[in-house]
């Protein structure tokens, strides 16, 4: 893996077998994420977008190591996750989580310098004389003070809580963060206060982010490079500037479409319809159900693989594997 990747993913799924089905069917599978591969550079920041039941929180869990996968292969800095090399100690160590949801994702019975001291402690990386400065310089540096160490969950406002969570996932100084729709759940006048934080502990820290969301908007703000999923498998990735100039999966073109535009102006056509089903998931292409685009080679095996159209910009449609690379004329039509 090369010095500049701090994390990669390869082929990676996560299968939920159900009961059997009526009269001693066969078992049915969900495939919450099926075949995906990435890679996250040091100090970057990857946003993985797509509507709420793609996969996105699902691979995220995977590469912690908190959801077994069914198959794949997970690297993280330079240890592969699952290994008898790395315990999930190490794993914690190295990669954390920001949870979306700040009323949920703090214990309520635990004071906030409980919350940030239990980690150090459990971890044996600070002396016990060392662990209350270090408490009180991670709330400064999330923008709380020392005195609120003392406090319960239920003291603090959304906002706050979700700066103590992030103090919480950056306590053992790790090097990936995910960040799970971390703004999502907040009042629209705080959520540039808590990406504009993000963004400065990434500067200053050295940290590598993936950025999970369905607002293009916020992604678009924070990312370096995009990555589009859709029932499990990612249908779009390249450069965030490439992606939103010309993006060329019809999934992606109707994720910019719905960004709220105060002008008014024309980003595309919006789509309609429900993700399908992933226990029964469409034939083919499993976008075409919900593809304007679609034809009649889309609705037949096999799926068509990534093909890059431009540098660093890779593509799943049918189309496109058809006549390869983007074209100039093509990509601003």
């Amino acid at each position: 893996m090369p010095e500049s990747v701090i994390l990669k993913v390869e082929d990676l799924a996560v299968h939920f077998p159900l009961g059997g089905g009526l009269l001693g069917g066969p078992r049915r599978v969900v495939h919450a994420v099926n075949g995906v591969d990435l890679e996250l550079k040091r100090g970057e920041c990857l946003g993985l977008v797509g509507e709420s039941g793609c996969g996105k929180s699902t691979l995220a869990l995977a590469m912690l190591g908190l959801q077994p996968p069914t198959r794949g292969r997970i690297v993280v800095d330079g240890t592969e996750v699952g290994s008898a090399a790395i315990d999930r100690k190490a794993r914690a160590r190295v990669a954390q989580m920001v949870f979306q949801d700040p009323y949920s994702s703090l214990n309520p019975r635990q004071t906030v310098r409980k919350t940030l001291a239990d980690p150090l402690r459990l971890h044996g990386i600070s002396a016990a004389s060392e662990i209350d400065g270090r408490v009180e310089a991670m709330l400064a540096r999330v923008g709380l003070r020392a005195d609120a160490a003392e406090r319960y969950p239920h003291e603090f406002s959304g906002g706050q809580r979700q700066r103590i969570g992030i103090a919480r996932a950056l306590i053992l100084e790790p090097k990936i963060v995910i960040l799970d729709e971390p703004v999502s759940a907040l009042d629209v006048s705080i959520r540039a206060q808590i990406i504009n934080l993000l963004l400065e502990l990434k500067a200053t820290l050295g940290l590598s982010y993936i950025m999970i969301s369905h607002d293009l908007g916020v992604v678009e703000h924070m990312s370096d490079r995009v990555a589009v999923m859709y029932l499990g498998r990612i249908v779009e990735s390249g450069p965030w500037e490439e992606i939103f100039a010309r993006p060329g999966h019809p999934y992606t073109r109707a994720l910019i479409a719905a960004i709220p535009d105060p002008f008014k102006l024309s980003r595309g056509t919006r789509i309609s319809g429900e993700i399908p089903n992933p226990l029964d998931p469409p034939a083919g292409c499993s976008f075409h159900p919900r593809c304007p685009e679609a034809r009649d080679a889309c609705r037949v095996p096999p799926i068509p693989d990534l093909d890059e159209v431009a540098a660093g910009h890779f593509v799943r449609c049918r189309r496109f594997h058809e006549i390869g690379r983007m074209q100039p004329a093509a990509a601003e039509a």
